[in-house]
């Protein structure tokens, strides 16, 4: 090797240290081994194989699912002095042969490549006739069909590496996976005897938040007018609500672009394009929108409607703060997102057209699932700790950074509620939903209940509770497994056997129940995103100077602005006030090639603004 990882990764990607668990992966890699990174989004998986790829002799091919990441990185790599290229159904004819050609004659370190080229003719050509060193397997949760992510043609990658002449080390990567998820990753890849590496899941840079509010587009645009000049994205399930949100922010004034799987190609790319390159400043977008994109300035994440799963909330949620950065993230949760996920379940293109036991056994996964991302949705328990726990830790009930640890809570005994509510279930013979359930125990008028007979039961009109802390009780109900909820769009209750327990007066349950709702003021929000990593106090005009000469320089070479320098690089530069090309070269996330390529544009701009202020 000619030189060290340590000065590999200054030279190229300007860090003077490696984040957890980087280095015992790399170290890893270059000794000839396989392995296996567990790491939250943000935590440096890319650095994992390129460094290596680097280092290695012959190609690195990274098998990637989408075009979007492909782009991004390999723009990020090329920046940065790496030769990198990819390999996917975006290139015409010609571009697909200059790739080839430039391949078979060791221009790239790392080719990225869609898992539907692997076995294509032209491609198996090209790698048999070249030195492959190492096979990456990136999003790697998309080979399992546990994986929420499930992409059938993943299933080609062992088929791929069967065919090569010479077995490359395989590295596989993916930032949420549970351990069924980790155990079908290394038996369906063959992993030989891999370095497996689990860095946590903890984003401690977020702050999670849950509002279920009774007008969502108002709670969403109470939160943006608190985040005003901030980049973010906004989640929803349909593409409709997609087009209905973006529609109302821009007619209030907001620079937002919409994004879903149902508009022409030429729209997507450039509304997505748009906020990559800072034109607008919030993507509202289905979750066809995000996996791979590595936009370092995202400030908040929120979710408009709650996902079908936990492993696509936190890979979705944790898209906010890449760079380190304090960020929010915010889900909007409502009874209807629930019905609205069991719906697609039960419409699902995955399952269609597979065997009957195999379409069962996906629909049992995705409503046990669902079950738990509505678990999350309605705890009054520690919101990081919940999704840690659900991966497999064990965290500590109080993080203080999520907005069920900043709210007053008191533990409240809720045995007569919960008799009432068991009660009334049994009188109504198993048979409805919640919302039903809830109108009986207040004493509803509504017609439907009186042409049910309901209005006759012993337990109509029996519970003073709002209809918000009877759900809350249900939920609660439903979670400590005293009732369960059916699968299917219209979801019924049933008594589960430890019910029996709560009717005979045998236990006393206690929940935790809202006693004071803190209202998170602007200024508190401030508070959480001003972090350490903000610019010092007196030269923010700097930092809107240096985000104006990156746009300048990202406009030029045609990339997203973050892929120049991220947003914490400019704070960084705004710390350290760098006056020669040495001191530059201090800066974090400042290479070599960098330096030369942009080091002389920044040092004058710092320069100017010395000067001008006396710094």
């Amino acid at each position: 090797m000619i030189m060290n990882i340590n000065e590999a990764l200054k030279k190229y990607f300007g860090y003077d240290s490696f984040r957890g668990g980087q280095q015992k992966l790399i170290s890893s890699i270059l000794d000839g081994n396989d392995v296996l990174g567990i790491m939250p989004t943000g935590a440096g998986k890319s650095i994992c194989f390129q460094l290596p790829a680097i280092l290695h002799e012959g190609i690195t091919l990274v098998v990637s699912p989408l075009i979007s990441l492909m782009k991004d990185q390999v723009g990020a790599l090329n920046q940065s002095g790496i030769a990198a290229a990819y390999i996917n159904s975006t290139l015409s004819p010609r571009q697909l042969e200059t790739a080839l050609y430039n391949a078979e004659n060791g221009k790239y370190k790392l080719i990225y490549v869609a898992p539907e080229r692997l076995l294509t003719p032209e491609f198996l050509a090209l790698a048999k006739s070249i030195k492959i060193s190492m096979l990456t397997v990136d999003e790697a949760h998309c080979i399992s069909q546990w994986g929420q992510d499930f992409r059938p043609s993943y299933a080609q990658i062992p088929q791929f590496i069967d065919q090569l002449e010479q077995r490359p080390i395989v590295s596989a990567f993916t930032a949420t996976a549970t351990n069924r998820i980790r155990e079908d990753i290394i038996s369906l890849l063959s992993l030989q005897n891999p370095t497996v590496l689990v860095t946590g899941f903890d984003r401690q840079n977020l702050y999670f938040k849950v509002q279920a509010p009774k007008n969502k587009i108002q709670a969403l645009l109470d939160f943006l007018s608190e985040h005003k000049n901030q980049s973010g994205i906004v989640y929803c399930t349909t593409r409709k609500t997609v087009e209905d949100v973006t529609v109302k922010l821009n007619r209030l004034g907001f620079s937002a672009a919409g994004y879903h799987a149902g508009m022409p190609d030429d729209e997507r790319h450039i509304n997505q394009d748009d906020f990559l390159y800072d034109r607008v400043q919030i993507m509202v977008a289905t979750n066809a929108f995000g996996m791979g994109i590595d936009k370092s300035n995202v400030a908040f994440v929120v979710h408009y409607n709650m996902p079908k799963d936990i492993e696509s909330y936190y890979q979705e949620a944790g898209r906010a703060g890449r760079d380190g950065s304090e960020a929010v993230c915010l889900l909007l949760y409502s009874g209807q997102d629930v019905r609205t996920n069991q719906w697609i379940i039960e419409h699902s293109k995955d399952v269609s057209n597979l065997d009957s036991e195999t379409e069962r056994f996906l629909k049992e996964r995705d409503y046990q699932r669902l079950r738990e991302m509505t678990f999350y949705s309605t705890t009054n328990d520690c919101l990081r700790a919940f999704i840690l726990r659900y991966f497999g830790e064990n965290p500590s009930s109080y993080c203080g950074r999520c907005s069920n640890c900043d709210t007053k809570f008191e533990t409240v005994d809720i045995t007569e509620d919960a008799q009432k509510i068991l009660s009334c279930v049994i009188r109504m013979r198993e048979r409805f939903g919640v919302t039903l359930l809830i109108d009986v125990l207040r004493g509803s008028k509504s017609e439907r209940i009186r042409e049910l007979g309901l209005d006759m039961l012993p337990t109509y009109g029996i519970s003073e509770k709002s209809v918000h802390t009877l759900r809350t009780i249900i939920e609660f109900l439903v979670q400590e497994n005293y009732l369960k909820k059916t699968d299917g769009r219209y979801a019924v209750l049933r008594l589960a056997p430890k019910a029996k327990e709560v009717l005979n007066g045998k236990v006393t349950l206690e929940m935790k129940l809202a006693k004071e709702k803190k209202q998170t003021s602007r200024d508190s929000y401030d508070a959480k995103l001003n972090g350490s990593k903000s610019v010092p106090l007196g030269r923010e005009t700097l930092f809107t100077r240096l985000k104006a000469v990156r746009y300048e320089i990202a406009t030029e070479q045609r990339v997203p602005a973050f892929v120049v320098f991220s947003d914490s690089s400019l704070v960084n530069m705004c710390v350290r006030l760098p006056r020669t090309p040495s001191q530059f070269l201090m800066v974090s996330g400042v290479g070599e090639t960098k330096l030369q390529r942009y080091g002389e544009r920044f040092l004058k701009e710092i320069a100017d603004f010395c000067e001008e202020e006396n710094d």
